[in-house]
C-alpha cells in the first residue's frame, strides 16, 4: 500500500443529510446521491447483515459520511472515523496490516468468499478502510455523475 493510494476520509455520522448540509454550508462541499444496502458483513463475532448507508462528495478532498450503526465499529467517534485506500489485493493487505498489528474489524465478501472491501483498526489512529480497485472505476463514474443513474 502506498500513501498515494489513500482516496478517501469517511466520517461516521446520525444523520446524513444534516451533516452534508452542514459541510456544504461550512466549506462548500457538494454531494453524490445517498447509496447503501442490507450487506453481509464478516465481523469479529461472525456474520451478520447490515444496513449500511453513506453518501460521498463530489468534491475533493474526497469525504464519505457514513450512517452511524449502535453496536459495531459505524458509531460517532472524535471526528476522522477511517482511511480508505485502494486496494490491489484486500486479503493480502489484510494480511500485511495484521502483521503490523492493525486488527481485523470487518469485512466485505463477493459471493465466492473474496473479500472487497476490509476494515482494520491499530491502537494509534483512525480505522483503515481497504477497498478493492476494482470498484474504482465503477465509484469514479458514480462520483461523476454525482450519484445520479444515466
Amino acid at each position: 500500500m502506498k500513501a498515494a493510494d489513500q482516496f478517501h476520509i469517511g466520517i461516521v455520522v446520525d444523520d446524513l443529510a444534516a451533516a452534508a448540509a452542514e459541510l456544504s454550508a461550512v466549506f462548500g462541499y457538494e454531494w453524490c446521491a445517498e447509496t447503501g444496502a442490507e450487506v453481509k458483513v464478516t465481523l469479529p463475532a461472525g456474520d451478520t447483515v447490515l444496513d449500511l448507508r453513506n453518501v460521498y462528495s463530489t468534491t475533493t478532498p474526497r469525504l464519505e459520511l457514513v450512517r452511524s450503526i449502535p453496536g459495531t465499529l459505524w458509531e460517532p467517534g472524535s471526528g476522522v472515523h477511517h482511511l480508505g485506500y485502494w486496494s490491489d489485493d484486500v486479503a493480502a493487505d489484510s494480511a500485511e496490516l495484521a502483521r503490523y498489528g492493525y486488527g481485523a474489524e470487518a469485512m466485505g465478501r463477493r459471493p465466492d468468499g473474496t473479500p472487497y472491501w476490509a476494515f482494520h483498526r491499530s491502537g494509534t489512529g483512525p480505522l483503515v478502510e481497504l477497498v478493492s480497485r476494482e470498484l474504482q472505476p465503477v465509484l469514479e463514474q458514480f462520483w461523476a455523475s454525482q450519484g445520479v443513474a444515466s
